[in-house]
């Protein structure tokens, strides 16, 4: 349902992102919920109002224990927002996937915190001459880093994100404190996240976009550019640690609709990658679809087939956007035999979709609700949620899911 804009005008981190989308509606009590589930322990997440050169805008400050508070400018080991923390937990990206895995998060937000800390983890290694899965995580491994990851994608997907579209990113410059010494603004990582990407020039010195920020928007933003034909609908500002000198350091996040209220709900164009196979089990397909969905695949599907030579085997299939194509093809590449992968750009007609609540016995679920011309034409509880309240009661998955299909109906009348 929604299209949310992210005017990175004075940069962006991964706590100016959490901030902003709090500052936009996203509840707090259901961003504490999300976040409780990963297996963390040590820090707080403090949400207060700061100004910003006279804008008011949420801090969304992660404090690590022992870390004493503070407001705008107070001193710390490198910074977070605009500047690098001191590392407190050295991790690699396979545990960082499954503290991910294993948190439940809702709808895509699990799926899109992979592919952004994936992303991280290709930069990372670039820059250091390793592969991704050797690469020691400093400042982005942290726990604040995982938090503001997974608290921005969670919150992204409670407030219905469809599509994501940022500004060009202000780089900076000078140099920033990290573990690894001194290094010049923009960071070398970075660097990396943007190759391909739009960026801008800004009279403000300092570090304006942080690795954890970059990761964000380069893996989810479906574009980078002005801010496109929408009707707003709800607007918020995320605070940076610093007031900023030339230009408030916040970032502001703009969420609502297409404005002709047509392509973005009812049709779109998506990508279908393609590759045959036929020398791959039955358990490298089951875990490389799985692989693909939580990438960010919109849909994944296998077909018997016959191959070359009459040997039989799969063509495995998938739906695409484009923030999730470069991240999909590379785990088809991973995680299966094949040597190729076919793109086809496809027009797709669908339902307009929001996100309606409705209380169960068993705790509120979510109604996937299809519209099209303004007429609901489909109802469906969330697959996730029932699942969940249905391990947290102990109760059986379809009585969760007809107790929402119930409750749907009731409101209804």
């Amino acid at each position: 349902m929604s299209l949310i804009y992210v005017d990175a005008f004075s940069g962006a981190s991964g706590d100016m992102l959490l901030g902003a989308l709090l500052d936009a509606g996203l509840a707090e009590a259901d961003l504490r919920a999300c976040l409780a589930r990963l297996p963390l322990e040590g820090y707080d997440l403090a949400v207060r109002r700061e100004k910003r050169l006279g804008i008011e805008a949420v801090r969304a400050e992660v404090r690590l224990a022992g870390e004493a508070g503070g407001g705008p400018g107070r001193a710390s080991a490198g910074a977070h927002a605009h500047g690098h923390k001191a590392e407190v937990h050295g991790r690699r990206l396979p545990e960082i996937l499954a503290m991910i895995a294993a948190a439940g998060l809702p709808g895509r937000a699990a799926g899109w915190a992979d592919a952004v800390f994936r992303r991280l983890a290709q930069a990372e290694a670039r820059v250091h001459g390793s592969r991704p899965d050797e690469v020691h995580f400093h400042e982005v491994g942290a726990v604040d880093s995982i938090v503001d990851i997974c608290g921005v994608c969670a919150g992204l997907a409670l407030l219905g994100m469809e599509r994501l579209i940022s500004s060009p990113l202000p780089m900076g410059s000078g140099y920033v404190k990290t573990a690894h010494g001194l290094l010049p603004v923009p960071a070398p990582a970075v660097v990396e996240l943007v190759r391909g990407s739009p960026t801008r020039a800004c009279e403000e010195t300092g570090e304006l976009t942080t690795p954890t920020g970059a990761a964000i928007l380069v893996t989810l933003a479906e574009r980078f550019g002005p801010m496109p034909a929408m009707i707003p609908e709800r607007i918020g500002y995320g605070a940076g640690a610093r007031q900023g000198e030339q230009a408030p350091n916040v970032v502001r996040v703009i969420v609502g609709r297409a404005a002709d209220g047509g392509p973005a709900d009812e049709a779109d164009a998506v990508w279908l990658l393609e590759a045959n196979l036929d020398d791959a089990t039955g358990e490298t397909l089951g875990a490389a679809a799985q692989r693909l969905l939580a990438a960010g695949a919109l849909d994944v599907w296998l077909v018997p087939a016959t191959m070359k030579k009459g040997r039989p085997g799969v063509v495995l299939a998938c739906l695409v956007d484009d923030a999730g194509l470069r991240t999909v093809e590379e785990t088809i590449f991973r995680e299966t035999t094949t040597f190729g992968v076919r793109r086809t750009q496809v027009m797709r007609a669908k339902l307009a979709r929001e996100h309606v609540a409705v209380d169960t016995p068993y705790g509120p679920v979510r109604i996937k609700v299809g519209r099209r011309g303004g007429r609901v034409l489909a109802a469906m509880p969330e697959y996730e949620d029932c699942l969940r309240l249905a391990g947290e009661r102990g109760a059986a998955f379809r009585d969760v899911y007809e107790a929402a299909r119930a409750a749907w109906a009731a409101r209804q009348g």
